[in-house]
């Protein structure tokens, strides 16, 4: 990965922040470091407690890699600074947080575990909780540490909490375990582990023409329930809405293994389904540096603005605030490409949204013939 980091543009070397994959005794070290740093300046002739330096995760130090060689793009972040200090106001439980969270993953690698995010939280509810109160200090505190020690969430003993599935044209083998024939899943598919560890072990094969991308859980039931794969060479894989890492994670590795397979995004019709879309084929800005380790190419291939012309205008639902404030977000980002910019400020001006479903007024297996009419359309989109 590190050489498809230094491949795509000539100045990534200069200005990209990453984090890398290490074994856990390399990340036991720079905690160790870090402690030692401390207790040097604590203890100097001059002393005072050391402040944090960590790369800036903000979207002002956020780009776009746009590839020289591929069509690939993702996030990533300058080496731009922030910091966490003990003697400001505004940062004091933060600097707090991040020692105990190294001190928890310390715990973690040591005894060479894996936790999800959820488990930590409960753990640290118990014996931190004026510091740790939600879910969201956890979450945000990791991507801290991440940022002070410039390695993966996975490497400090995060193991990613998975909601995702896959069906269709897909064989799959863990180590020493039976082939998985995923079009034999049933309608709910292979469940994605949240290891992200055996994810990489995967062997994979497949004659899969396409890899559709399903927003909802329900639609992906639905494709999977008709073995839309008999008709179309393709492969399904959902996230159940917002993607998590291990379903990006599985996506990316597909789209390198298979790299002549076309990725397509059936999303709702409105700013959180492009948001959607975005994040599988950029990444996020909060994990900035490691979005290039779950980004694909993938393109929108529906719904459309092309597409509402076949959907009642019954089943068009008033954007809210919420949808407002994601469109001025994207509109403000540096990731669309013009076309989509074109697509949002419709969905914006129109002040209306369309959900996948509305394409049942045409039959409960339209989808799978609106699939295979869309393909047509994928050079052009």
């Amino acid at each position: 990965m590190a050489d498809l980091r230094r491949s795509t543009v000539f100045f990534t070397e200069q200005h990209l922040s990453y984090a890398d994959i290490l074994p856990p005794l390399e990340v036991r070290s720079r905690i160790e470091v870090a402690v030692l740093n401390f207790l040097k300046v604590l203890n100097s002739s001059t002393p005072a407690i050391s402040i944090l330096p960590m790369i800036n995760r903000k979207k002002s130090n956020s780009r776009v890699n746009h590839g020289l060689l591929t069509e690939d793009s993702w996030i990533f972040l300058s080496r731009s600074f922030c910091t966490r200090s003990l003697m400001r106001e505004n940062t004091t439980k933060s600097f707090m947080r991040v020692w105990k969270m190294m001190e928890m993953c310390y715990e973690i690698l040591v005894k060479e575990k894996r936790v999800t995010q959820r488990e930590l939280f409960y753990k640290l509810l118990c014996v931190s909780p004026d510091y740790f109160p939600s879910q969201v200090q956890v979450n945000q505190t990791i991507q801290d540490v991440v940022a002070l020690l410039r390695c993966s969430r996975f490497s400090l003993g995060v193991m990613a909490s998975s909601r995702g599935a896959v069906a269709g044209r897909l064989l799959l083998q863990e180590p020493d375990q039976e082939i998985v024939d995923c079009t034999t899943c049933g309608s709910s598919g292979y469940a994605i582990s949240g290891d992200l560890n055996l994810l990489e072990k995967l062997t994979m094969k497949t004659d899969a023409r396409y890899i559709f991308v399903i927003e909802k859980h329900a639609i992906f039931q639905r494709l999977a329930e008709d073995r839309v794969f008999n008709q179309i060479p393709c492969i399904l894989i959902t996230a159940k809405g917002y993607p998590d890492l291990a379903t990006r994670f599985l996506l990316h590795r597909m789209s390198r293994t298979f790299p002549d397979i076309k990725i397509l995004g059936l999303v709702d019709w409105n700013p959180a389904g492009l948001a959607i879309l975005c994040t599988f084929k950029y990444g996020s800005i909060g994990m900035g540096l490691e979005a290039y380790r779950y980004a694909c190419n993938i393109k929108w291939l529906g719904l459309r603005k092309d597409d509402l012309a076949a959907i009642p205008e019954e089943s068009f639902i008033p954007l809210k605030p919420k949808d407002l404030q994601i469109a001025k977000s994207l509109t403000s980002s540096e990731i669309l490409q013009d076309n989509y910019k074109e697509e949002l400020a419709v969905m914006v001006q129109s002040g209306k949204k369309a959900e996948i479903e509305a394409l049942y007024f045409h039959g409960y297996d339209f989808l799978g013939k609106y699939l295979a009419n869309k393909i047509v359309q994928v050079d052009y989109i």
